[in-house]
């Protein structure tokens, strides 16, 4: 009987797409891994791509090419195309625990030689500088508040204290910050991901777009050398975004921020139900009877057996994907820096805009900064209009994390353990916490079995607003 083997393909010894065929040809060949990939050749790697990834359509041998790529100085509104893949992991530059200079943003190209584009670099280094004006003061109250420990060194100190004066003074931040990324993702995720940069909108994109494909043709010549632009995605966007460009009457805004717009009715039932189907022999339908033939004590009890046992760092079972929930949301765009990463989610976030108003913290009140602060988001807010006239995309880069944002979001209950859980933490934001407690709130409202068991930090959405915003 052959011994069990189980080795690393290193990247250190074998480029990405030779891993990548090695894995391939195991399907057809009984030879080892390790015999395979000492027979290929880079010629004979790129003659198999082009046969069988190209050719014939055979994608998913390109996700056993992996690269990482590093992204520097790219604005913030950019990097939400960057992240907008799900299969890729990314670790991007902290505002809670960074500070930004004050020439750490980008004009869009867009912009060059354009009539406003004085106005747009005094309007941004105007917001950086407030920016920078606002964390002494918010600072000082910070140190008030948290002093130092007996014996605890002045680095641990700042560091300890850091992110809950820079927290605040990030709302002043716009969409134009500089960052950095970093993407691992396999050579299929790539290439669409190269695909969809070079078909957006906005010109930074697109030229980032071409960046990453050349250099990951030094990497994987052959898996995304066919990655151009999709006249499908460019052509669809411009005649959707025209549609509401063509009309003004959509009526009275909706301001509820939180609204649960839909959701599996039966949901508990289906849960339980494909709990019970995973563990028995019986068909769907008759799990599905069953569980609806249960009374409420009995459903408190199977709850309890399938969610009761949770420890802290502990993932529900898959079964609880099969209830969904949809949500119609509003939030800071601080906060969608955070939501946004949960990419299990479905979501659809529009534009920036500073037509949904913003938030104050109320440290920046508390520390006397407050008219600094709206001086410096009505500047922006008055460069939005100016510059959405001319290119309702270009003119995201002027808005500042502090203003409202809209987003659909529909996820599995499994998600949402994921979400709430980890948002609602003492440690998070307090912006994404308050949108995690009223999600959860509405999630118990109609799913009281099942989110019994999530294990919130203890205050509410409405505590998060009077202790840490002056407006919201």
């Amino acid at each position: 009987m052959p011994e069990r083997e189980i080795y690393l393909l290193s990247p250190r010894s074998l480029s990405p797409e030779t891993i990548a065929v090695a894995f391939a040809k195991t399907s057809r060949s009984p030879e080892s891994f390790r015999a395979i990939a000492a027979e290929l050749s880079d010629e004979k790697t790129a003659q198999f791509h082009e046969k069988w990834v190209v050719g014939y359509g055979h994608a998913s041998v390109a996700e056993h090419a992996v690269l990482h790529i590093a992204f520097e100085n790219v604005s913030r509104l950019a990097i939400e195309s960057i992240e907008g893949n799900r299969l890729a992991s990314y670790t991007e530059k902290s505002t809670r625990y960074q500070k930004w200079g004050s020439d750490d943003f980008t004009v869009p190209p867009e912009l060059d030689g354009h009539p406003l584009y004085d106005e747009y670099v005094e309007t941004v280094c105007f917001l950086f500088r407030t920016y920078a004006d606002s964390l002494e003061p918010v600072r000082s109250l910070i140190l008030e508040r948290f002093p130092r420990r007996e014996n605890e060194k002045e680095e641990a100190w700042d560091r300890r204290i850091r992110s809950k004066y820079v927290d605040v003074c990030r709302f002043l931040l716009p969409a134009a910050s500089l960052a950095n990324v970093g993407m691992t993702a396999n050579a299929r995720v790539l290439e669409n991901t190269i695909r969809k940069m070079l078909s957006h909108e906005l010109a930074e994109v697109r030229q980032i777009g071409e960046k990453i494909k050349e250099v990951a043709l030094g990497e994987t010549p052959t898996l995304v050398k066919y990655a151009d632009a999709v006249p499908y995605l460019v052509e669809t966007c411009r005649e959707i975004g025209g549609l509401d460009a063509s009309r003004r009457d959509w009526g009275a805004t909706d301001q509820d921020w939180c609204r649960l717009i839909d959701h599996d009715r039966n949901g508990e039932n289906k849960v339980f139900a494909a709990a019970l189907y995973r563990f028995g022999e019986m068909s769907y339908t008759q799990a599905l009877n069953y569980i609806e033939s249960l009374d409420e004590e009995q459903k408190t009890n199977l709850a309890a057996s399938l969610l009761g046992g949770l420890g802290k760092y502990d993932v529900p079972l898959r079964e609880l994907e099969y209830s969904s929930y949809t949500f119609d949301l509003i939030m800071d765009q601080g906060a969608y820096a955070e939501f946004k990463r949960h990419r299990m989610m479905t979501q659809t976030p529009q534009r920036l805009t500073t037509r949904l108003g913003y938030s104050t913290p109320s440290l920046i009140t508390e520390a006397g900064f407050e008219s600094q602060y709206e001086a410096a988001m009505e500047s922006a807010a008055t460069l939005y209009e100016k510059l959405h006239e001319e290119n309702p995309d270009v003119a995201q880069y002027v808005v500042p994390n502090g203003f409202n944002r809209r987003v659909l979001a529909q996820f599995n209950l499994r998600e949402a353990y994921a979400f709430c859980q980890l948002r609602s933490a003492a440690n998070a934001h307090f912006s994404i916490r308050r949108v995690a407690q009223r999600i959860y709130e509405e999630m118990a409202r109609v799913h009281p079995l099942l989110t019994k068991y999530m294990k919130l930090h203890d205050e509410t959405w409405q505590g998060v607003e009077e202790g840490y915003f002056t407006k919201v």
